[in-house]
């Protein structure tokens, strides 16, 4: 099989691979660049393979990064890009599930496929476009199986973050696991207990964001993988409720996390730790603990100014789009509308600061200052007061006759 035409991706790294022959070194596109190509899906990132060893790319070409020199990794700078180029390579045992304790550089195109993880990521295309298929990777993207490149067991014992990975991409691509491989993974799954939270939640959420996300929900859940995601052990039924929900493609990470929260039912100081446990950035906890407890009121009622203004034009519109999933109509148009009109979107949009405050009344600094500002706002946002000078002094001191003893 010959490609029809090579992506521009593919040509801007052309020059690579031409220097390479050049030299007589094999060179070859691989990987899920390859895959994705055959799938006409959107390519990320081109990887090279090559029969010439690091320093022997080094010598070729002038500007190059040792990204990942030890494991047969040369980063070449290019004048519109840059392309990761790896020497072929064997791999001996895998003591933490995860590394080889010894990666050995080869002349051999088969002996460097023949350790990747599944028969369509172990495809490699030429030159002059002919794809090389030696593990029967076109038929199963024909029949869309995902299969591990020879003995699943050994695969997975090689680098057990390969199970999550087979799971995601039966949710990313919608393809079925072939029987050896699923059994594999159903048996292996506790070696995930050895793999990093970190690089478990990148596959995760990848699944979660999956257009296929039903069929990967319900892999992660049979394999029983999920007990060994933190937090998870307990949710599998969860984990089944989250894959009926019907809609698209969940768009954004937090929108993902948002709509798990809802699921395992977590209120704000749960979903934190959760998060946690997952290695989660501190904004992205501070968005979902946000969103939860926002989508939980939008599916009761219509906005409130005070919600919409607390959560943002952003978060707002994230919370609106997720009613999809709960078989609601989202107005993503309304909820543009409702926050262009609100009065005020922040504390510095009030038209009295806080040291103004202080100033105009005859009180010892302290929390009544905060507390004031907070009740203009509120009143602000509610429309209930008109965001002037003079309403607010106003409305501050009955504020403050009621408070203050």
């Amino acid at each position: 099989m010959k490609l029809d035409a090579f992506p521009l991706e593919f040509q801007g790294a052309m020059p690579i691979l031409r220097k390479l022959q050049s030299k007589n070194y094999e060179a070859y596109y691989v990987g899920g660049s390859v895959r994705d190509i055959l799938l006409n899906k959107p390519i990320h990132d081109v990887d090279i393979a090559t029969s010439a060893f690091p320093a022997e790319v080094k010598e070729l070409f002038h500007r190059t990064i040792d990204v990942g020199i030890d494991h047969g990794t040369v980063m070449v700078i290019t004048k519109e890009a840059t392309y990761e180029v790896t020497t072929f390579r064997t791999e001996s045992t895998y003591q933490d599930y995860r590394r080889p304790d010894h990666v050995e550089f080869v002349r051999s195109l088969k002996e460097d496929l023949k350790r990747r993880d599944f028969t369509i990521n172990a495809l490699a295309v030429g030159i002059d476009g002919t794809v090389i298929d030696l593990f029967d990777g076109l038929a199963d993207l024909r029949n869309k199986v995902l299969r591990a490149v020879g003995d699943p067991y050994e695969r997975f014992h090689e680098d057990a973050l390969r199970m999550m990975r087979a799971l995601r991409f039966v949710s990313q691509l919608g393809f079925t696991l072939e029987p050896d491989t699923f059994e594999a993974i159903q048996e292996y799954h506790s070696l995930l207990a050895k793999i990093s939270v970190e690089r478990i939640n990148v596959e995760f959420v990848k699944l979660m964001m999956g257009s296929s996300r039903e069929a990967g929900l319900h892999s992660l859940v049979e394999s029983e993988c999920y007990i060994y995601c933190p937090g998870l052990r307990e949710y599998g039924e969860a984990l089944l409720n989250f894959a009926e929900l019907r809609g698209p493609a969940i768009p954004t990470e937090r929108q993902a996390w948002t709509l798990l929260m809802m699921m395992l039912d977590l209120n704000s100081a749960d979903i934190r730790h959760f998060m946690k446990e997952w290695k989660c950035s501190n904004q992205l906890i501070r968005e979902v603990t946000q969103m939860v407890p926002a989508l939980q009121l939008r599916l009761k009622q219509g906005w409130d100014s005070w919600t919409l203004y607390q959560l943002g034009r952003e978060l707002a519109l994230s919370v609106e789009y997720l009613l999809y999933y709960f078989e609601q109509e989202p107005n993503l148009e309304k909820v543009r509308l409702l926050y262009q009109f609100l009065p005020i979107y922040s504390l510095k949009d009030l038209a009295v600061k806080g040291n103004e405050v202080m100033e105009h009344f005859d009180y010892p600094r302290g929390p009544w200052i905060s507390t004031t500002l907070n009740a203009l706002e509120r009143a602000v946002v509610a429309g209930e007061l008109a965001n002037h000078k003079e309403e607010l002094f106003r409305f501050a001191e009955d504020f403050l006759k009621k408070e203050q003893p």
